[in-house]
């Protein structure tokens, strides 16, 4: 079992940066590929960006590239998102994901066996 608590969250103005963080605790993640992901009101949970825990080989979706950086810190267990150049799209619901499907594409929700909670992100124009 793995748990995921998000934090970070919060209001910021277009253009404005912040930075998400999510701890694991459980078993170790050695395997695992974690993932932040997001939902809009009226939208379907998208895909935002992904990291492999012991290469560290990362994977942004298109709209975030080049604004949005993920990262860990192996010692903490935790996994970071930080947002620059927010724009008032980004707004959502943020949450983070744990998986050891392999077989999987990173963007794939199924690839993904534990959630964390969410934290909320809204960017104001």
């Amino acid at each position: 079992q793995v748990q995921l608590v998000e934090s970070g969250g919060g209001l910021v103005q277009a253009g404005g940066s912040l930075r998400l963080s999510c701890a694991a605790s459980g078993r170790t993640l050695s395997a695992d590929t974690l993932a932040w992901f997001r939902q809009a009101p009226g939208k379907e949970r998208e895909f935002v960006a992904s990291i492999r825990w012991n290469t560290g080989y990362t994977y942004y979706e298109d709209s975030v590239k080049g604004r949005f950086t993920i990262s860990r810190d192996n010692a903490k267990n935790t996994v970071y998102l930080q947002m620059n150049s927010l724009k008032p799209e980004d707004t959502a619901v943020y949450y983070c994901a744990a998986g050891n499907r392999p077989w999987m594409p990173d963007g794939m929700s199924a690839k993904y066996s534990y959630w964390g909670q969410g934290t909320q992100v809204t960017v104001s124009s």
